[in-house]
């Protein structure tokens, strides 16, 4: 039994169309499309697809604004989606914290108010006795011992009034 193994053939669109369509054991599984050439008008003949976004009318108005700002030397912004989205974000974070803090000076309770005042006088205590200090150091030597002199002079003169 050494019968030869031959493709299907359909018959009658063979021999309307193109006689030598059917497909031999040389050539490939895949047969080439017979209606690019045109012969046959019987058979129907695929369309291609339309895309739904290039149709649109949104799809449409963009690509035409593109295509004047391309001409016109007008591009659009180059910087990335993501970009975008980071600078976005950060001016949010800017804009909350703002809003933060002046809720936090707006709600202050009356302890907290009396505190920022005692604070605020510590440290201005502080600030005067470093000034204090400060001119202390800078003058000159003699200065001092006439001001300690002074002291232990009234100190004397203050025991014997009170004895």
């Amino acid at each position: 039994m050494a019968t030869m193994f031959r493709y299907p053939v359909f018959p009658h669109l063979q021999d309307r169309c193109d006689p030598g369509l059917g497909l031999s054991p040389g050539r490939s599984v895949m047969a080439e499309p017979d209606y690019l050439d045109g012969d046959c008008d019987e058979l129907i003949k695929p369309k291609k697809l339309l895309n739904p976004v290039k149709n649109s009318r949104n799809h449409q108005d963009l690509h035409r604004e593109l295509l004047m700002n391309q001409k016109r030397g007008l591009a659009p912004q180059n910087k990335p989606e993501l970009q975008k989205v980071l600078e976005k974000r950060k001016r949010e974070q800017v804009i909350k914290a703002q809003k933060e803090e002046q809720e936090a000076h707006k709600k202050r309770s009356d302890l907290e108010i009396e505190l920022m005042k005692r604070q605020q006088k510590l440290e201005q205590l502080e600030l005067e006795q470093q000034k204090i200090e400060e001119e202390q150091e800078n003058t000159p030597e003699f200065v001092k011992m006439k001001s300690n002199l002074r002291r232990t002079k009234q100190e004397t003169n203050g025991e014997k009034h009170t004895t």
